[in-house]
């Protein structure tokens, strides 16, 4: 099991871990965290599970496919280190990650 680092939106971190193959999004959801929306259930249909990554596992992720890079089009609080996390599968390869609930839209 790998260990995700989940920062709510008022800044306090709490530790989960997660089996590989799981979603960040089933994580979150899973482990009580009620601000991280997740409308369509994982199926990349809306942002409403939109994280920012710790810089610092950007390039361990995979690519961006174009809907999720669509989707997060839509939203206000956008940067260079958004994903959703439905599209972020945990592996041994991010134990740590570090990820923040971004602000609703």
């Amino acid at each position: 099991m790998a260990k995700l680092v989940v920062v709510n939106r008022e800044g306090a971190e709490t530790e989960v871990e997660v089996k590989s193959g799981f979603s960040v999004m089933e994580a979150i959801r899973d482990n009580g965290f009620d601000e991280l929306l997740a409308l369509c259930g994982g199926c990349c249909s809306c942002a409403t599970c939109h994280i920012h990554i710790d810089p610092a596992f950007m390039g361990a992720l995979p690519a961006m496919s174009e809907d999720e890079n669509d989707l997060l089009d839509s939203s206000d609080h956008r940067d260079e280190f958004s994903r959703l996390s439905c599209q972020v599968k945990m592996s041994d390869a991010l134990d740590g990650l570090k990820v923040t609930i971004a602000e609703e839209d």
